[in-house]
């Protein structure tokens, strides 16, 4: 009980800790939006006016601004492990590992801040479809959906690239192992079209990609307004979530072997 308790407290000061380092520089968050902001005024209006793709009852804007979402929480999160290895090289890691707090409050703390980070961007989507008229159902049962959608796909994600630090020494590998996979779990969603037009292959893919239940679960609570697989979205993003910060716990101290 007290190991849970410490736990907990000590992923609160972590994740404190760097959101700190966010509000005193938040450029990282005014560039990132620059990429979700063109998909959405530029792909999104273009294959607006195509209506190549089949979205039933939407518009291919209210279709597509939930994979957006999805993808720029994905992009700030799996980046998150060149933070670990910047860590590393200046010797700050070392002084953490060896405190007394437990590996998996160090490996929470940046699973929530991404969070964090993940609805700041989430914020700045939802202000840019406003302004494109894209009308999306904002409740307050939607809102706290996407809070927790968010939250839990923003820490699976960290979770694999604290994992892929841990592997990876140098930035440059890890930039490049994160657009490989960022990039094909994008494109192997139901982010930009639907499952059903996909091969057969690429479905069995769509439906094992956690990437596919944060669009799913995102598009039923802004667009559709059916919640009927919500639960089931939450449930698995939630338990992949947890067996990933077990297994990124595990593996954070080999960072710095």
């Amino acid at each position: 009980m007290n190991y849970i308790l410490q736990t907990i407290t000590k992923s609160y000061v972590m994740a404190k800790m760097e959101v700190t380092k966010l509000l005193h520089d938040p450029t990282e968050l005014i560039t990132r939006a620059v990429q979700p902001i063109l998909w959405l005024g530029i792909f999104g209006e273009a294959l607006s006016k195509v209506r190549a793709i089949p979205t039933g009852n939407y518009t291919y804007l209210q279709f597509i601004t939930p994979g957006i979402l999805t993808q720029s929480v994905v992009f700030v999160a799996i980046f998150y492990g060149l933070s670990v290895i910047w860590e590393r090289d200046t010797g700050i890691l070392q002084k953490i590992l060896v405190t007394p707090t437990p590996r998996l409050a160090l490996v929470w703390g940046k699973m929530i801040s991404a969070g964090v980070r993940g609805l700041a961007q989430a914020i700045i989507i939802f202000i840019f479809a406003f302004i494109l008229r894209v009308n999306l159902n904002m409740t307050w049962i939607s809102i706290i959906g996407v809070i927790i959608i968010v939250m839990l796909g923003a820490s699976f994600f960290t979770g694999l690239s604290m994992i892929i630090a841990s592997i990876v020494k140098t930035r440059e590998r890890f930039m490049g192992i994160g657009q490989v996979i960022t990039l094909p779990l994008f494109f192997a969603s139901n982010a930009i079209y639907p499952i059903a037009i996909m091969p057969e292959w690429l479905q069995i893919v769509a439906k094992v990609n956690p990437l596919s239940y944060m669009v799913d679960g995102l598009r039923a609570l802004i667009v559709s307004g059916n919640l009927a697989s919500l639960p089931a979205d939450i449930f698995i993003l939630a338990i992949v979530t947890f067996f990933i910060s077990l297994l990124s716990a595990y593996m954070y101290p080999k960072v710095v072997i």
